[in-house]
């Protein structure tokens, strides 16, 4: 695996994370705590130790809670936990106490490494006292890095203000297919010198380039709900790209990963996996000559 300084947090985080919406259900399979355990167990023995998840993944913090399962009786240390508020129950000061406490005990921790603004909108960024609360949580330790999860991937209003409310990483979607990032997001996150994390990197799955064009989801697939032109469209450009980009005989996934962490904002990509080998797969983009390395230190470290 290889690391890097997640801007200036300071903090050495692996180029690839793990995702963990799926683990909330929206993603067409259920999964059991022993599957969670071997996908983010299989994950730490090859050096990942970045989880990013939400309080609203699945019910009742279910992604939390599974995450937080697994890491009982581990040290808590090694591993940096990136969650999100907002959404259940809301901005407000009162609510964000609320969930952080909800979040921290499904996670089975008194702290987390990155909490991050999730995707909500301009106006619910200005939510009065909220930024002010959020600091104070750092103050009591609760919280050891705040972060902004914006929505659209050419969001500067909020990428702009992440200095002003101490916030020190930008999460935004950018893969080979969503690149509007590149235009003005990940221009001031390296000004400000904030770590970035791509998310849905692997543009929800359509860059491993196992979809042909008919493709279809289960119907509890987040992926279904989308429209089937555009998605069509979409999976017709990927094909296009794997017969003229992708080297051959590499991978489609590691390289659209590792396509991403070339650019020189990116810290680090977190795809989601609903398997070990996915796991393995989505790791071994670090081992592409395209990924720069800044920290080549063994982890824990």
């Amino acid at each position: 695996m290889k690391y890097r300084r997640l801007g200036r947090t300071g903090v050495r985080v692996p180029v690839v994370g793990v995702g963990t919406w799926q683990l909330g259900g929206d993603w067409g399979k259920d999964f059991t705590q022993a599957e969670a355990d071997a996908m983010l167990g299989r994950a730490a023995e090859i050096g990942i130790n970045l989880i990013d998840t939400a309080a609203c993944y699945g019910p009742d913090h279910l992604s939390e809670s599974m995450i937080g399962r697994f890491l009982r009786g581990r040290d808590r240390d090694d591993w940096v936990i990136a969650s999100k508020f907002g959404h259940r129950p809301g901005w407000q000061p009162d609510e964000l106490r609320q969930t952080l406490d909800d979040s921290l005990r499904a996670l089975g921790t008194d702290y987390i490494d990155v909490w991050q603004f999730h995707s909500g909108s301009d106006e619910q960024f200005r939510t009065e006292g909220m930024w002010e609360e959020l600091n104070r949580q750092v103050e009591s330790g609760k919280v050891r890095h705040l972060g902004i999860s914006i929505g659209p991937n050419t969001n500067i209003y909020q990428t702009s203000r992440a200095t002003e409310v101490n916030a020190s990483t930008i999460q935004v979607v950018y893969n080979r297919l969503d690149r509007g990032a590149e235009e003005q997001v990940l221009p001031s996150c390296e000004e400000q010198d904030l770590g970035v994390l791509a998310r849905v990197p692997l543009a929800s799955g359509l860059l491993s380039g196992k979809y042909g064009p008919d493709a279809k989801w289960p119907e509890r697939d987040v992926r279904a709900r989308r429209d089937p032109g555009g998605v069509r469209a979409r999976i017709e450009q990927v094909l296009r790209i794997r017969d003229e980009e992708v080297p051959e005989g590499v991978q489609m996934a590691p390289w659209a990963l590792a396509w991403c962490l070339q650019h020189p904002a990116v810290t680090c990509v977190i795809p989601g996996c609903k398997t070990v080998g996915q796991v393995e797969s989505n790791a071994s983009a670090a081992d592409l000559d395209m990924v720069r390395d800044d920290h080549p230190q063994a982890w824990p470290g």
